[in-house]
């Protein structure tokens, strides 16, 4: 027996060493940590265990039968964050450059089986250069057992994914449908297709950096969620991102301690300009509102006129979405419409309930919006909100304009509450817009058109577009003093605790992608 043991600390050390000291040293020269270190520094001290280390490839050509690859090139196993179970895959840079073949995608297909299984969030820790060549289409094979598993576990257990360095090829397809993914600034880079590859069949000249580099993807694309400049701050990330998570799509989120009380916040009353033309940084509102301030933002750089992220309210996690007028007036466009509709989705599929600060214009007009598909994009945003069965509040705090106005999770699409500042103005579409349709007549014939323009304005704006007129038609629940924003909200999130809501039985609906 005492000779089997050595035999096996033999065969985990070498495997442990990956690739071996060399390509470790090399690893570390570029900043970049190795799987196993990123695994330990990811989950809490001493909880991983690891299974599925003696798994050997299965490539036969190329001389790959005389090839080792310690762990087929992935660590795979289970451990703690913040003492709730999580499953792990990290790839292995140091053995075959991280290269995905059959037992190495049947290793990952195998964790996130364990995961959807055991009701527990999957993180996998990607730095890839692709499929392995060596192995043919059976590297093909591998990548789809593990796409078919994205796909079906999506809405059961969080999927995480952190690109940890190149990501080509087939290997960008599986972050892209997991649920989040976080990106190292200046170390990860995700495409399809190289740059030489580009320059080679287009004749355009890039780097890496510049065609799939975090900054790109988490401000023109909108592949990645969030990003971080070194790996230790990404793995912050992670686990302060889960904290607001529940396990899986049976569990409530975790709940955390609340005293805090602001049943009369004076500051709310200095946010929001009653001019609606003037800007605003609805964070501050959203700041003012939340558990000590604390509100992590969801694709903080992409499509910044919409905001969206998670926060805590009495201690209970909710999704907030919100209008934000420093940027484009807080109208919605293609890219919001998108970013806003995939959170709505996120939250009902894990029952984290949606607080929604409205004041919007309208949708963002233009040649370039309509022929690029505005409609169908804007689409997203109702059909969302109006599949959601979680609790689902709106607070309207200045405009609230045309579709826009009925797509941001108004009465009429599914809302359980609507909430309305005095400031609020509900409307067909502006007042200015307004009034010189139906006045038109009157003020083209008055010897002072610009007195009178404003006039009618005015006169519209008190007619028309207060939250009074639709509170009478039962389209505004209350109207609230801004100062018990976050008191009214706490409120009524406890009222709706338990909500059920039973749709009809269906196979699944056809959302316009």
């Amino acid at each position: 027996m005492e000779n089997k043991l050595h035999d096996l600390e033999d065969r985990r050390q070498k495997i442990e060493r990956g690739g071996g000291d060399k390509r470790i040293l090399a690893q570390h020269e570029k900043g970049k940590y190795t799987a196993r270190e990123r695994i330990e520094m990811m989950l809490d001290p001493g909880t991983f265990r690891e299974i599925g280390a003696f798994i050997e490839h299965s490539g036969t050509y190329f001389g790959m039968e005389h090839v080792e690859a310690p762990a087929e090139g992935v660590v795979t196993g289970w451990g703690k964050i913040d003492g709730r179970v999580v499953y792990v895959f990290a790839q292995d840079f140091t053995v075959f450059g991280g290269s995905l073949g059959e037992m190495h995608g049947k290793k990952i297909a195998n964790i996130m089986d364990l995961a959807a299984q055991n009701g527990a969030p999957v993180i996998g820790l990607n730095d890839s250069g692709g499929a392995r060549i060596q192995e043919g289409v059976e590297s093909l094979d591998g990548y789809g057992h593990v796409f078919y598993r994205n796909a079906i576990y999506s809405g059961v257990v969080p999927q995480i994914s952190v690109i940890m360095g190149p990501c080509a090829g087939g290997a960008v397809y599986s972050p892209a449908i997991t649920d989040f993914i976080f990106m190292v600034e200046k170390t990860s880079q995700m495409f399809i297709t190289g740059p030489k590859v580009i320059e080679t069949v287009t004749g355009e000249v890039i780097s890496s950096e510049d065609l799939g580099g975090a900054k790109v993807h988490s401000s023109v694309s909108g592949v990645s969620h969030f990003t971080a400049p070194t790996e230790e701050e990404v793995f912050a990330g992670v686990r302060r991102l889960l904290s607001f998570l529940p396990q899986n799509h049976k569990e409530m989120p975790p709940r955390s301690t609340s005293d805090e009380q602001r049943s009369l916040d004076e500051e709310m009353l200095n946010l929001v300009p009653v001019d609606s033309s003037k800007v605003y940084d609805v964070s501050q509102v959203i700041k003012r509102v939340v558990d000590f301030g604390d509100f992590l933002e969801v694709m903080p750089t992409f499509a910044r006129n919409a905001v969206v992220g998670f926060a805590r309210m009495d201690g209970y996690p909710v999704g907030i979405i919100a209008n934000q007028p420093k940027y484009m007036a807080g109208g919605l466009d293609i890219d919001s419409s998108d970013k806003i509709a995939r959170f709505i989705r996120f939250c009902d599929s894990f029952n984290i309930p949606i607080v929604t600060f409205e004041d919007v214009t309208g949708f963002i007009p233009g040649v370039m919006q309509e022929h690029r598909g505005i409609i169908r994009h804007g689409a997203k945003i109702l059909y969302a909100y109006s599949e959601a069965v979680v609790p689902k509040i709106t607070v309207i705090l200045r405009k609230a304009y045309g579709g826009a106005y009925v797509a941001l999770n108004s009465k009429s699409i599914g809302a359980d509450l609507v909430l309305s500042w005095p400031t609020g103005e509900v409307a067909v579409m502006g007042s200015e817009g307004a009034a010189n349709i139906i006045y038109a007549r009157e003020i083209s014939q008055s010897t002072n058109p610009e007195a009178t323009r404003a006039q009618k304005i005015a006169e519209y704006k008190e007619r028309f577009a207060n939250p009074y007129i639709a509170a009478a038609a039962g389209m505004i629940d209350d109207v609230i003093d801004p100062r018990e924003t976050r008191a009214k909200l706490v409120d009524a999130l406890e009222m709706l605790r338990n909500k059920e809501e039973v749709r009809l039985p269906k196979k699944h609906g056809n959302i316009p992608l």
